[in-house]
């Protein structure tokens, strides 16, 4: 594949357009309305708001001291410039106690709002059979785990610096354009003889300085919203090749391919080197305004206020206040400006998991018109399969009999060759893949374990592993001990209690033996094969259908894959066949079906909400 093309195929996923910046918030508006953590967070910004109202007031305070400190300065009056001393000594200490509140719950929201919208996109994720379509949906569910962990954190953290900022700058706003404007309110300029009176002169003036200044900061910076988003992408990009490389190493190192991965990991760091010193040109670009507004801003209040002054209808104390009350109108005017680059950092954040979260829900009605499998249960312990058709984009597996029934306790292989779509049968089956025609009818009595080619073993201790998915202290050691040994696999009895990553600690037959352990305890009714019997040989294989024959000989056995090596063990055959010019499942892009969107509504509405 060549560089042009894998940038093409990775495109869709990076730029998913995820509707407006006013869907998007309430898709998040939504989410958080229902948490279990959204009367926290607001009983913490409830605080946060009195804490800054408060801070406001103490800046109103300390732009009122300017004037009676600098009018002592000017007069040389030292008992009153000790006095002023001290106010200021009891306005800061003041505001210091209010800062340091003010960053301890702005931390804490930061840590509630991650926590929350983490704990809402894994909740989200693990609904049953949803990861599974997300990451067959394309580009999208490629890596999920970047936009749980890192981009959540980011967003959550972007949001509270951003959302208490405003709000800062909003309340101090609030309270110095008065102070401005009465200071400013009589300010009169003497033109040529004549008398030129503009009420809340510096009000106007402020505003017109950080308007302008903001304008032209969205013009150069807006840039960056594609710029951050591009750059998150390819990120995902490098840390998902690092991670399958990491995960395959072995084949790898085997068939000498380090060469051509280390290809790909510098293709892909390519990308996200060039997409990183995109974002450094518009940073640079955007420095020019910033930086050239914010040297200006160190006297523009003066330039503002000397005609006044030198005119003689201010002091030099209430210039120094008019300067001061300038500079918080300022200030707060030219938030916005400050954090252009940050704004443009939450737009494209929340573009990535707000489209996230979108996906995650429409995985569910994705391909809504399609036709689904019928699923049902049957009166008698029977697996049947009618008129089955599994729909996908290259046509549609079937069954060469339109009917079968499969009796418990029977041992039946279903195979097809290569390209029949076997692994695609097995999970339609699974409801995995809910697309196609016809009716899965399923035994009235036991449960059905469906065991795939590549078991699953989660992170923990051996014991875990083998009551997966059931709770640890299902079963006695007792148990756990003899179904290892059964399997052969007597050196993992005293090891129970031993924590690892299984799938490395054990060879690809001892996993699939450990596997089997795992059924030999929880003895289902029924147990599916995808392939399982395939890879195996020897001794592996013989243990296999022992343990079926004797152990498990009333759980009926359905082997999904190759069958003329496994001898008499199976009492029949099905055959599945691939029809190229049958049922086919249309392309669906996410975002496209107005349909989806609906049901996405939908589906939150129905969500209870937090307490």
């Amino acid at each position: 594949m060549t560089a042009q093309t894998e940038t093409a195929s990775r495109a869709p996923g990076a730029a998913t357009d995820g509707g407006s910046l006013g869907a998007q918030l309430g898709l998040m508006l939504r989410a958080f309305i229902t948490s279990p953590l959204r009367n926290v967070i607001l009983v913490m910004a409830a605080t946060s708001l009195a804490v800054i109202v408060a801070t406001a007031f103490g800046q109103i305070l300390l732009n009122r001291w300017n004037q009676p400190f600098y009018d002592a300065i000017e007069r040389r009056n030292l008992p009153d410039f000790l006095y002023q001393l001290q106010v200021f000594a009891m306005i800061a200490a003041g505001l210091l106690a209010l800062n340091i509140a003010q960053q301890w719950l702005n931390q804490m929201v930061r840590l509630k709002l991650r926590e929350g919208l983490t704990l809402d996109l894994i909740g989200e994720w693990m609904r049953p059979r949803r990861a599974f379509r997300l990451a067959n949906a394309g580009a999208i569910g490629v890596n999920p785990d970047q936009r749980m962990q890192q981009d959540a954190g980011h967003l959550a953290d972007l949001s509270t610096d951003l959302g208490f900022g405003l709000l800062q700058s909003s309340v101090l706003l609030a309270s110095f354009v008065g102070v401005l404007w009465s200071l400013s309110a009589d300010f009169v300029f003497h033109v040529g003889g004549k008398s030129l009176e503009i009420p809340g002169y510096m009000v106007w003036a402020a505003i017109l300085y950080a308007g302008s200044a903001s304008a032209l900061s969205w013009l150069v910076g807006r840039p960056l919203i594609g710029l951050n988003s591009d750059r998150y992408a390819r990120e995902a990009d490098l840390r998902f090749s690092m991670m399958r490389v990491n995960e395959n190493i072995d084949a790898i190192s085997l068939a000498g391919g380090e060469a051509g991965e280390r290809r790909r990991l510098e293709f892909d760091l390519a990308s996200l080197l060039a997409a990183i010193r995109g974002i450094f040109r518009a940073q640079i670009r955007l420095a020019w305004v910033t930086d050239g507004y914010g040297w200006f801003t160190v006297v523009a209040p003066i330039l503002v206020a000397a005609p006044v002054y030198f005119a003689g209808d201010l002091s030099f104390g209430g210039l120094m206040m008019a300067v001061g009350a300038f500079n918080q109108v300022h200030s707060s005017l030219r938030w916005f400006i400050n954090n252009i680059g940050a704004i443009a950092d939450w737009r494209a954040t929340l573009l990535r998991v707000a489209v996230f979260r979108s996906a995650l829900i429409e995985a569910d009605v994705l391909h809504d018109a399609e036709k689904r499998l019928e699923f049902a249960t049957n009166d008698e312990d029977k697996l049947t399969f009618d008129e089955l058709e599994i729909a996908a984009p290259g046509g549609c597996t079937k069954l060469a009999e339109p009917h079968i029934e499969i009796g418990a306790g029977e041992h039946v292989a279903i195979g097809g060759d290569p390209r029949a779509g076997k692994t695609l049968f097995f999970r339609a089956i699974a409801g995995l893949w809910p697309w196609g025609s016809g009716r899965v009818g399923l035994p009235s009595g036991g449960s059905i374990a469906f065991v795939p080619r590549t078991p699953y073993f989660p992170p923990g201790k051996l014991r875990d592993v083998l009551s997966y998915p059931q709770a640890d202290g299902t079963f006695e050691d007792a148990e756990m001990k003899a179904a290892l040994a059964r399997l052969g696999l007597d050196r993992l009895a005293g090891s129970l209690d031993q924590a690892a990553r299984w799938e490395r600690m054990l060879s690809e037959d001892e996993q699939r033996l450990l596997a089997l352990a795992r059924i030999r305890l929880q003895r289902p009714r029924w147990v599916i094969l995808d392939e399982v019997l395939d890879t195996m040989g020897g001794d592996t294989l013989k243990r296999a259908l022992s343990l079926f024959r004797d152990d498990l000989r009333e759980t009926a056995v359905v082997s999904v894959g190759n069958v003329h090596r496994n001898g008499d063990f199976f009492s029949r055959v099905e055959h599945l066949v691939k029809d190229t010019e049958g049922r086919r499942l249309r392309t669906v892009r996410f975002g496209d079906d107005e349909r989806l969107r609906t049901a996405m509504k939908a589906h939150e509405e129905a969500r209870p909400t937090g307490t």
